[in-house]
């Protein structure tokens, strides 16, 4: 399968906004459980199953996505074609009910995938799960597998990460430009939204004072995502959570597609160095796809990052 490249599709941009306002929404049947997590809140995961499959690809969507975004469905409708079931899981928060608690999630949050993979191996027949992940969600996903090994359950098999703000603190600095106001502004009013209603639902926890004139990432950071996560600041917490720094212990095979016009990364967040030294990684940088876009022409109506994403996942690309 190719990538889409002539004219505009050569834009990241472009890339980036085709699929969500043009894209048919994939055909995807879901049945939703809910895991109680160990701290007494809970994840939703949304299962699309089979009758004979015996490998198992998870999941992670990005920043206030959730499974029914079309890139999740397109994954999800991938896996199953390829013979896999799938299963999506909702960050705290993103499933269409409010989490328990006043902290949600974040981009270095790993606990609730890794809960779910230890269910999962204890109460279904896999032979193998593979992880795929979408931007904060690929970091999640890069950060896990290289932050403690030991503790990964056996049946975790392969992994893709798509889009991955790696470096946040670099991501941070790209999202900040002019010509990425378009998207700043979106995911931090959706963000705005949910600490409003985080507010509501927990009357006195948080101090909403000029909520309304936050226009960054730092800034929005800085005032409720580190203080709520255990964070010094922003600073801090993109450092600590960022998953360049974990790539060197990753022993799994894995794939990281970051598009050279992603407008949503900066340089820091192509992990070339990292790659060449270690032989579990393969990174792929085409010149076009920018974030989460990847547009492709093929059978299935699949886009070239799930058509490649399966390759790598049966074992027919990559190391």
């Amino acid at each position: 399968m190719r990538l889409t490249t002539a004219f505009p599709f050569s834009s990241g941009h472009v890339q980036t906004l085709f699929p969500p306002f043009f894209r048919p929404m994939p055909e995807v049947r879901y049945e939703r459980e809910r895991l109680e997590t160990s701290d007494g809140d809970f994840v939703d995961l949304d299962w699309s199953r089979g009758e004979e499959s015996k490998g198992l690809v998870f999941i992670l969507h990005g920043l206030e996505g959730h499974s029914r975004r079309k890139y999740v469905l397109g994954m999800v409708r991938a896996a199953r074609l390829h013979g896999f079931d799938a299963v999506a899981m909702n960050f705290r928060g993103c499933s269409g009910e409010p989490n328990r608690k006043v902290a949600m999630y974040h981009s270095g949050w790993t606990r609730d995938l890794h809960e779910s993979l230890l269910m999962i191996a204890a109460r279904t027949g896999y032979s193998s799960v593979h992880l795929v992940g979408f931007s904060l969600g690929g970091n999640v996903v890069l950060k896990y597998l290289g932050e403690d090994p030991a503790v990964i359950p056996d049946i975790v098999g392969r992994a893709v990460a798509i889009s991955v703000p790696c470096d946040l603190e670099d991501s941070a600095r790209a999202l900040a430009r002019l010509q990425c106001a378009l998207y700043s502004r979106y995911l931090l009013d959706q963000l705005r939204k949910k600490i409003i209603e985080k507010s509501r639902l927990f009357p006195g926890t948080l101090d909403l004072t000029g909520v309304e004139k936050l226009r960054t990432f730092r800034q929005f950071d800085d005032r409720f995502t580190a203080p709520l996560h255990g964070f010094n600041d922003a600073l801090d917490y993109w450092r600590r959570s960022s998953s360049r720094q974990f790539l060197s212990g990753i022993d799994r095979p894995t794939c990281i597609v970051n598009a050279a016009n992603d407008p949503f990364l900066g340089p820091q967040c192509y992990p070339v160095r990292e790659a060449k030294a270690n032989p579990s990684l393969t990174l792929l940088t085409p010149a076009t796809g920018g974030h989460v876009g990847f547009v492709g022409s093929g059978r299935d109506g699949m886009y070239w990052s799930e058509w490649m994403t399966m390759q790598f996942l049966r074992g027919l690309q990559g190391r």
